[in-house]
């Protein structure tokens, strides 16, 4: 089968691309032409030859979306501007014009070109639980039926971006992914942006690959919303995870001073119906912080050698950190304090 994928050298695009090629399909690769992209290009066109194609071009030009998409069978929307991490070094939350162009007037390209075509492809949109705002007031799981409650843009941009799909004529499914974490060494800021006691559905970033190749081929799942988490293994608390990671890295733990109170839009899903349908669910977060430790290599020592000044250098790096050290020389200032 013919499958566009946009946003294919992201975190969740390069796991799906890998699914793709080992079920036999020909796979239309499209992202912005960076020097990162293109070397990653060169590497899969040795790998895979004439089976990948690259069609370089940018959402918010229509010519560009329209090239793509000619011939294709299914598409697999994933390209969308990120709220942290994202490899076009843009936030949704810091940028929110610009992430919406991409974001909303992109896929509105994208699905205007596929109907255009004498026998319009298939979409797989790529949404997220964020969708459904702030729910550790609730009891999980989330469920497709739930309320969509967003409180980002991203999140509005989603749900905008599924109710064009659903509106889009064409035949469709909705995956809305769990927290899909980047097999890279990376320790944003933003980590500290959630509650250590929020529920967060974690799913592997190869078992989503696998959702979406799976899904290709699965008619079934059109017409659906499926809610894509790593299962009953993978339905932990954010410290779990936060502390699975640092102390795998060498790092060891952080004060629950260093991060926010206030409540985070991730919860524990009900997958029930997309792993009968996908069967993907094939790794749990264990597997996740092997791979990271292998991914760490003789690093992984110097952490541990340099510990404290590591420990030091990412506390810095927290706002609610920061303000509480304030906070705490203000008290100490104070006549009889």
């Amino acid at each position: 089968m013919r499958v566009l994928l946009t946003g294919a050298f992201g975190n969740v695009g390069t796991s799906t691309l890998e699914a793709l090629m080992e079920r036999g399909h020909t796979v239309r690769c499209f992202d912005l032409e960076t020097k990162p992209n293109r070397e990653a290009a060169q590497r899969l066109a040795r790998r895979y030859g004439d089976r990948v194609e690259f069609a370089w071009g940018d959402l918010r030009r229509p010519e560009d979306v329209a090239a793509a998409v000619e011939g294709q069978d299914v598409v697999i929307h994933l390209a969308f501007i990120i709220p942290k991490l994202s490899r076009t070094g843009i936030e949704s939350e810091e940028q929110p014009d610009l992430a919406r162009e991409v974001n909303v007037g992109g896929t509105m390209n994208l699905l205007a070109a596929m109907k255009a075509q004498p026998r319009p492809p298939r979409i797989l949109f790529a949404s997220s639980y964020h969708v459904f705002g702030r729910t550790q007031d609730q009891p999980p799981p989330r469920r497709p039926s739930d309320p969509v409650r967003p409180i980002e843009h991203y999140s509005l941009h989603k749900i905008t971006c599924e109710e064009m799909v659903k509106a889009s004529g064409l035949e469709w499914a909705i995956l809305r992914l769990s927290a899909v974490l980047p097999l890279a060494i990376q320790l944003d800021p933003a980590m500290f942006d959630v509650p250590l006691n929020n529920r967060m559905e974690f799913v592997h970033t190869r078992d989503v690959g696998v959702a979406f190749a799976n899904a290709v081929t699965c008619e079934e799942v059109w017409g659906k919303v499926l809610l894509i988490g790593g299962g009953p293994r993978c339905q932990l608390y954010y410290r779990d995870i936060v502390r699975g990671i640092l102390e795998a890295m060498g790092i060891g733990m952080l004060p629950e001073e260093a991060f926010t109170t206030v409540p985070f839009p991730t919860d524990w899903v009900d997958s029930t119906e997309s792993q009968r349908l996908l069967q993907y669910q094939q790794h749990d977060f264990d597997d996740y912080v092997r791979e990271m430790v292998a991914l760490l290599g003789f690093r992984r020592h110097l952490i541990r050698w340099f510990r404290p000044f590591v420990r030091h250098a990412l506390l810095q790096r927290s706002p609610y950190w920061r303000a509480r050290k304030v906070g705490r020389g203000k008290v100490a200032l104070q006549p009889g304090g």
